[in-house]
């Protein structure tokens, strides 16, 4: 492991590569203990002067070497510092390599690894210098063939990018391979798999009239888990034809299930490999949201196929240009599938629970990285280490900025730009300002005179917007003025300068609304047009609109869909409030309303929690809930979300200074309170809610009743009232599928201390021990617990079902208790166990340690004893004498804003 200190690495610095790579043959004699790599470059020289070639290796044996058919020694090449630097003479030339990796001793699970008896690599960012030394960086697209050697019985299959030519069995007990890749590819994209496996598949018929073969690849045994997979990529396929129209460009897809994996998964050219938790379900052992997140994650990864694969990346600064753009395409995808069968208020529900759950899931992991530390724009302007920008601002802002343009250019303006960046970008690797100029061609021909300078700053911009809202309503006149302005204050870094730079104004699509005193939409006359929902492009730092024809004073709804990741600013009354909550025709709006009213009310409580005063609920809150639960017009779905509180981590960060156990309490004491005070209609739903649990079905409706069943037992529970532990613990005993089994036994560990819980809990695990995605649900919902101590997590990681070098388990315990247990982990014990299991992961994984490392970025905006403690932690982290360059740079980052609080 590397203990020196990363350089830096800027966006600026980016210059070309002196070669094209068209050809890459690789032959692989693969085994656990010790593979050999024997790979064949063909190199040409770009511009007329020769330069040394520069490849990346690591953790690698170098056997031989040769130009052109001349064996080199070593005083013709130089071999340093993880860099092989060979000196050709000549335009056009080709390098023999042969090398040796050791898959069996690689724990970092990038590269060529073993995961159980079987092989897998993964590539992203820099792990093909892994595999074989080679020059590693997205830029460089080469065409592959690749022979693949092994054990016949010990890997009786051999799977590679593209079509397989050739297969056949050789004299020595072995067998091979030969794959060949017919679409230029950066070697990030590269994988191989060898292993036994039990194989699903369908034949799918291309728009075109092909007929494509889909294969979802898992081990022996859980075969018959891996339909709802193979059915969410037969409609990945189908979907990015019909909206996109893009279609599969290989003769076979497939997806291979990996129990160890670092990421969900990886979109590898035609060889997607999967954590196994994102591919294997059904009714007994995967939940709804579970299935949710399969479908989500294989639409992600095939629809990498065009977005990122066919045009990929130029350099990892650009990262967002594929991970942004193809988490909307995911989201609309899952948007769709929610709606599919739907009609009109019933598919606006259905779509606004899929946005809602995407604003939910930004502003709890993106906004407060946009307000820490680690802050930095979708595009960054330097790193050190790559696989610490895998972050929720690449991915989940990056998203919405794409939904911004969509927003601003429209359904048909948006794919008229989608297809002008195909056409002149596929099979290249580009930037972020080549796919926004895609975009702007189709913006001037509807805005003749504009253009998208403005928006770009979205790119090189950090941190949250705050736009302020100023409503004039002129009664004589008939007519509502709506001011917006715009500011960002300086974040991670950016405080450090001395003076802070200003930041321009950025190009802000703000949907808004207008409901009269009774809860009517008003007509708004913009662009000659009457609208529901009016448009507003803030492109200065302030800027006015004036409606005319508005008879009364209106109540304005705001940022509509969420229109842009930005924070509204305005001064509005509860009253206000509560009529939106009422009344909003968007679903999202109305949403938002409804937990403006909560985080009121709970940031009331957490004063009085802090300084002791009476904890006090307001009644009408009750009655909100009440009407919200009644009306018949809301899906189960969409109820689930309006009646759920804002979680514990985003009222944690509207606190100043953080207090977590007064958090913690006022959540509590708001759940039970409404429990309560609701106990006879959380109970009359929750009865109305039960399905056949014989006829289980994933589907957007059965799914949303089980979703609000599982809140009303949790109310129900949390208001102690005299039937809901019998309700939960027969819920759970009697349950026909996973997710009113977790729904029961996750009301009974949460809410119910001593023996029902702890036996259901032992029950649990002696069904299930031998399933290991079940289990780690199993490890998640104790490490979540509101009673769980460091002493109970290190109890558990004592178990013999529990292993630091699987991700899937170290995330299902210590990330979950570190990250999520606001109760458990804020304590001077849980930040010491949090450095220690820092510190222990990074030993064997440095990448899965960096994500663990980030649970206290904004340690330094919380209360004196807490922070004092958080700092200590961080610090012993620091002086850790083997630290990795991931851990390293997360850790000097949080460390170095404490300037800013002495």
């Amino acid at each position: 492991m590397r203990t020196d200190t990363a350089p830096t690495i800027s966006r600026h610095d980016y210059r070309p590569y002196p070669y094209r790579l068209p050809e890459v043959a690789l032959q692989f004699d693969l085994d656990a203990a010790q593979t050999r790599v024997r790979s064949r470059l063909v190199f040409e020289r770009v511009g007329d002067e020769n330069q040394p070639l520069v490849l990346n290796g690591q953790d690698l044996d170098l056997e031989s070497l040769a130009l052109d058919g001349q064996a080199l020694n070593a005083s013709q090449y130089q071999l340093q510092d993880e860099m092989l630097t060979v000196f050709p003479k000549t335009a056009r030339f080709t390098l023999e390599i042969t090398s040796l990796c050791r898959p069996a001793q690689n724990s970092s699970l990038m590269g060529l690894y073993v995961s159980g008896d079987k092989l897998f690599t993964q590539c992203e960012a820099e792990g093909f210098r892994r595999i074989t030394w080679f020059p590693d960086r997205p830029d460089v697209m080469s065409r592959y063939q690749v022979t693949l050697r092994a054990d016949k019985e010990r890997y009786p299959l051999l799977l590679s990018n593209g079509n397989r030519l050739q297969a056949g069995d050789l004299p020595d007990g072995r067998h091979q391979a030969v794959w060949e890749d017919p679409h230029p590819k950066p070697c990030y994209l590269f994988a191989l798999v060898a292993g036994d496996f039990a194989c699903r598949e369908q034949t799918l018929r291309t728009r075109s009239g092909r007929d494509a073969l889909l294969q979802i690849y898992s081990d022996r045994g859980s075969e018959n888990k891996t339909q709802w997979a193979l059915d969410c990529l037969v409609r990945s396929v189908q979907w990015d034809e019909q909206r996109f129209g893009l279609e599969l460009d290989l003769d076979r897809f497939m997806v291979v299930a990996a129990r160890d994996f670092n990421m969900g998964a990886m979109e590898n050219k035609g060889l997607n490999v999967f954590n196994s938790a994102y591919v294997l379900a059904d009714k007994d052992s995967a939940t709804d949201p579970a299935y949710r997140a399969i479908e989500a994650v294989i639409g992600h990864e095939y629809f990498h196929n065009w977005t990122g694969n066919r045009v990929t990346c130029r350099d990892w600064f650009q990262l967002s240009l594929k991970e942004g753009l193809t988490v909307f395409r995911d989201q609309e995808f899952s948007a769709d599938m929610l709606a599919q069968d739907l009609s009109g208020a019933e598919a606006a529900s259905a779509r606004a629970v899929k946005r809602i759950d995407d604003v939910s899931t930004l502003r709890i992991a993106q906004f407060p990285e946009d307000a820490g530390p680690m802050a930095h724009p979708i595009r960054p302007e330097s790193y050190q280490e790559i696989g610490n920008f895998y972050t929720a601002t690449v991915y989940e802002k990056g998203a919405e900025v794409i939904r911004m343009q969509h927003t601003i250019l429209g359904e048909a303006g948006f794919r008229a730009g989608m297809d002008e960046y195909f056409r002149r970008h596929d099979g290249a690797a580009v930037t972020c300002d080549d796919f926004v100029s895609a975009m702007e061609s189709v913006y001037v021909q509807q805005n003749p005179g504009k253009n998208l300078d403005v928006f770009r700053r979205w790119y090189s911009q950090a941190g949250t917007p705050r736009v302020k809202v100023e409503l004039a309503y002129d009664a004589a006149r008939k007519t509502c003025a709506v001011t917006l302005s715009q500011h960002c204050e300086p974040v991670g870094i950016e405080k450090l300068q001395s003076p802070a730079l200003p930041k321009p104004p950025l190009h802000i699509p703000f949907a808004l609304g207008l409901l009269d005193q009774q809860g009517r939409p008003l007509a708004i006359e913009h662009g000659g047009r009457a609208l529901d929902t009016v448009l507003l492009e803030l492109v200065d730092e302030r800027q006015t609109w004036e409606f005319p024809n508005i008879p009364e004073k209106p109540v304005p709804s705001l940022l509509r869909d969420f229109s842009a990741p930005v924070i509204v600013e305005f001064e509005r009354q509860d009253a206000e409030l509560t009529l939106l909550a009422q009344h909003d025709p968007d679903p999202y709006a109305r949403w938002e309303a409804v937990q403006e009213l909560a985080t009121r009310q709970l940031l009331a409580l957490v004063r009085a929690f802090t300084d002791g005063g009476e904890p006090v609920v307001h009644p009408g809150l009750a009655d909100t809930w009440r009407g919200l639960l009644r009306d018949p017009g809301l899906s189960a779905a969409y109820k689930t979300r309006i009646l759920s509180q804002p979680t514990e981590k985003e009222l944690l960060e509207k606190t100043s200074p953080m207090n977590p156990a007064a958090v913690v309490q006022a959540g509590r004491h708001l759940r039970g309170q409404l429990g309560q005070a609701l106990a006879p209609l959380w109970l009359e739903t929750y009865h109305a809610c039960a399905d056949d649990a014989e006829q289980y079905r994933p589907d957007p409706l059965s799914s949303g009743r089980r979703s609000l069943r599982n809140l009303c037992l949790h109310y129900l529970m949390a208001a102690a009232h005299p039937e809901a532990q019998a309700l939960a613990a027969a819920q759970y005993y009697g349950a026909g599928n996973m997710t009113d089994r977790m729904g029961g036994l996750s009301a009974l560990v949460h809410f119910s201390a001593g023996a029902p819980s702890q036996e259901a809990l032992n029950h649990f695990y002696e069904q299930w021990q031998q399933d290991p995605l079940v289990i780690d649900k199993w490890f998640a919902l104790q490490a979540g617990a509101p009673g769980t101590t460091v002493e109970t997590v290190r109890a558990l990681m004592l178990h013999p079902a529990f292993s630091l070098r699987n991700p899937n388990r170290a995330r299902s315990l210590i990330f979950q208790f570190c990250m999520n247990n606001l109760q458990g982990v804020h304590t001077p014990q849980g930040y010491e166990f949090w450095a220690e299991q820092v510190m222990a992961l990074d030993e064997l994984n440095p990448e899965i340690a960096a994500r663990l490392a980030r649970a206290f970025d904004n340690w330094a905006r919380f209360a004196a004893p807490n922070r004092d403690a958080m700092h200590d932690a961080l610090q012993r982290i620091q002086r850790h004498p083997a630290l990795s360059r991931n851990v390293a740079e997360i850790i000097s980052k949080a460390l170095k804003i404490q300037q800013e609080y002495k």
